[in-house]
C-alpha cells in the first residue's frame, strides 16, 4: 500500500517514572516488567505493563486503533484500520513521555476482505528503530504450529470504548477473555468465523474488546513465561454481548506471512517457538 502522505504513530516508551530507569535492554520477546507498574469490563493497566502495546492516532481525532511491537521496526495491526486511509496522518499525542516513529510502508494482506474481515492483518514497518528498555518490548510472535486451547485465559488491552456508546479510555485498559472453540464460535456467528479467526471473551457477555480496540493484541501467556501473540482485535456484534464473543484474527496462520514479509530487513523479526523441556 503506498501512503503518499507522512504518517507517524505514538509508542508509549520510557515512561518517566520514578519506579523505572530508562536504560537500553533486551531479554527477549513476551517480557513484562518485574514491577507490574476501553476494554468493555475490564480494568486500568499499570505504566508499561504491556510494553509491546502501540496507539494509532489521528489528527483531531486522537486515538485510531492499537499495534502491537513485534521488533524494532515492525508492528503488526488489524488490515481493517487502514482501508480508509487516504486523510490519515498520525501525530505525536499521548502520556507523560511518548515517542513518534514515521511509517516507512504499511502492507496489507492481500487477500483481505474488507466486507467479511478475512485476513484481516497489516504489517506496519518503521522508518527508525525503537529501542528495547524495561518498557518497551516486543511481543511474541507464535510458530505456526503453535496451539491456543479452547478455555485459556489471555488478555486484550486497548484505549477502546469502556462501553457500546460509550467514550475512549484515557488510559490503557486490559482484561482477561477466555478462548473459545472455532466450532462453538461459528455456531453463534451462523458460520461467519474462517480458518483465520479466532474467538475469545466471555459467552455470558461483560467483557469485551470494543471500537477503538481495533488492531490490539490478544496476549497469552505460555509456561516459558512468555507473552505470545495469539490475535489481533478484529470485528465483533456490538460489545459484551452474550453469545457474542470477540473475533480476532489468528495469528498463527500469519506467521510464515510474517516472515516473509520482514526477512529482507537488516534486523529480521525472531519468530519464537516455545519448547518445553
Amino acid at each position: 500500500l503506498r501512503i503518499p502522505f507522512e504518517i507517524t504513530i505514538l509508542l508509549i516508551l520510557c515512561l518517566r517514572n520514578k519506579s523505572y530507569k530508562c536504560h537500553a535492554v533486551h531479554v527477549g520477546c513476551g517480557t513484562r516488567p518485574r514491577k507490574r507498574a476501553k476494554i468493555v469490563g475490564g480494568t486500568d493497566a499499570q505504566a508499561g505493563s504491556w510494553p509491546w502495546q502501540v496507539s494509532l492516532q489521528m489528527e483531531r481525532y486522537g486515538h485510531v486503533c492499537g499495534a502491537s511491537l513485534v521488533a524494532s521496526r515492525w508492528l503488526v495491526s488489524a488490515a481493517h484500520c487502514f482501508q480508509d486511509s487516504d486523510v490519515f496522518v498520525y501525530v505525536l499525542a499521548g502520556i507523560l513521555m511518548p515517542a513518534t516513529r514515521q511509517i516507512r510502508r504499511i502492507i496489507l494482506h492481500s487477500q483481505y476482505d474488507q466486507f467479511t474481515s478475512d485476513y484481516d492483518i497489516a504489517l506496519l514497518e518503521l522508518s527508525a528503530p525503537v529501542f528495547f528498555n524495561e518498557l518497551v518490548q516486543p511481543v511474541c510472535v507464535p510458530a505456526s504450529s503453535h496451539a491456543f486451547t479452547s478455555g485459556t485465559s489471555c488478555f486484550v488491552t486497548g484505549w477502546g470504548v469502556l462501553s457500546e456508546e460509550g467514550e475512549l479510555a484515557t488510559l490503557l485498559q486490559e482484561a482477561t477473555v477466555n478462548i473459545i472453540s472455532h466450532n462453538t464460535c461459528n455456531k453463534m456467528y451462523d458460520d461467519a468465523v474462517t480458518p483465520r479467526m479466532l474467538c475469545a471473551g466471555n459467552i455470558q457477555g461483560g467483557v469485551d474488546a470494543c471500537q477503538g480496540d481495533s488492531g490490539g493484541p490478544l496476549v497469552c501467556l505460555e509456561r516459558g513465561r512468555r507473552w505470545f501473540l495469539a490475535g489481533i482485535v478484529s470485528w465483533g456484534e456490538g460489545c459484551a454481548r452474550q453469545n457474542r464473543p470477540g473475533v480476532y484474527t489468528r495469528v498463527i496462520k500469519f506467521t510464515d506471512w510474517i516472515h516473509q514479509q520482514t526477512k529482507e530487513q537488516r534486523q529480521p523479526l525472531r519468530l519464537s517457538l516455545l519448547v518445553v523441556i
